[in-house]
């Protein structure tokens, strides 16, 4: 396992460490609060703030629970975006982080995981890649990312030092 500079114990991921598990698992709802209260009500799941974001020209709300190491994470996108709630609520992708993304997203498509949507244009760096066979995507993370991903959402796990 490649060395965790933010000593939380989570997962780099794609490709180098395959078989590594996910950091969250994110569901598109089309209603953000009701998914919020239905899974504080059956599982006892704690939130972070709301927050609203833009991604190019679409608008999205998000949270992720607070406990972890698996944190949960709840998108209420708009029409058209990649989180477009129309279809109704879904089980949308797992999240790994990737130590170099753009190996990761060309060893994925080698092995028949096509890119279903890359945010680099936008200024993001993180990509979808479709799991035919299981009806979900899998989400690549720069893990340069990960020291504010957890500021902003896992406090509690925050790196050591």
């Amino acid at each position: 396992m490649p060395h965790d500079p933010s000593g939380t114990g989570w997962p780099l991921l794609p490709c180098r460490t395959a078989g590594e598990a996910p950091y969250h698992v994110g569901f598109v709802v089309p209603d953000l609060a009701r998914a919020m209260r239905d899974l504080t009500r059956a599982t006892g799941l704690a939130w972070n703030e709301v927050r609203d974001g833009r991604l190019g020209t679409w608008r999205y709300r998000i949270v992720f629970s607070r406990d972890g190491p698996l944190l949960t994470e709840l998108i209420e996108g708009s029409p058209g975006s990649p989180w477009d709630p129309g279809p109704g609520p879904r089980c949308d992708h797992v999240g790994y982080w990737a130590e170099e993304l753009d190996d990761a997203v060309r060893t994925l498509e080698a092995q028949g995981f096509p890119l279903d949507f890359d945010a680099r244009p936008y200024g993001r760096p993180f990509t979808y890649h479709r799991l035919p066979a299981l009806g979900l995507r899998v989400e690549l993370v720069d893990v340069s990312q990960r020291p504010q991903f957890l500021r902003t959402w896992a406090p509690a796990q925050r790196p050591r030092g």
